[in-house]
């Protein structure tokens, strides 16, 4: 498969997860971490953002170390037990990711500094089960691997990032924490709170980084 063929594989299997409806009625939980592997101390080195049905609901950041409640989602779903048991993943998978980073492979000619790791976990319920989950590893805003967590499927984008392969490869315990929080974990939180999401009639402001 060419480059450009895979490129387009990605594309169609990102746009599928990430619809805000698709036939069937599914939706989707999103979580997008950016993780640096060097700061200071006191410096940000972890920042988040999930999305239900692409609308932002949650803000983490390492700075604060708090998780803040976006829009009308987030502030009807943020004394839930959904709600602390994702503050508290959110904030365990961000130190899990870092300690990835030291490992990643790639072309010197490339390298700016230390790299900049962004991983988009999603997952994605339809007919009452989890239909789809995966992650999406970019390096510095390019595309570089995705995951499908349900079939242990690689697509790599970029050779020079198979150390994140590797790694997943060679650890067994890393592999099995973050497929768990894709196909077990998000899930639950996203059946959850679709339990106040389809309540809710009000328009949803599109609104980011508070």
């Amino acid at each position: 498969m060419s480059l450009a063929q895979t490129a387009g594989h990605l594309l169609l299997i990102l746009l599928l997860i990430e619809a805000r409806k698709t036939p069937g009625n599914a939706h989707s939980l999103c979580l997008d971490l950016t993780v640096k592997s060097q700061s200071r101390p006191g410096q940000l080195w972890c920042q988040v953002q999930g999305s239900v049905d692409t609308k932002p609901f949650l803000w983490y950041d390492s700075a604060s170390n708090k998780v803040k409640p976006l829009g009308f989602l987030g502030k009807e779903v943020n004394d839930t037990k959904a709600w602390t048991e994702i503050s508290q993943t959110l904030v365990e998978a961000g130190r899990e990711l870092r300690m990835v980073l030291p490992v990643i492979k790639l072309d010197k000619n490339e390298m700016k500094g230390p790299p900049t790791l962004q991983v988009k976990l999603c997952c994605q319920r339809e007919a009452e089960q989890c239909s789809g989950a995966s992650l999406h590893f970019s390096l510095d805003g390019q595309t570089a691997l995705l995951l499908d967590t349900m079939s242990i499927t690689w697509t790599v984008i970029d050779p020079g990032a198979t150390g994140i392969k590797e790694e997943w490869e060679n650890n067994q315990e890393l592999a099995e924490y973050f497929r768990t929080i894709s196909t077990g974990d998000c899930s639950y939180w996203l059946r959850e709170f679709l339990k106040h999401w389809e309540k809710m009639q009000l328009p949803e402001p599109t609104g980011g980084t508070p």
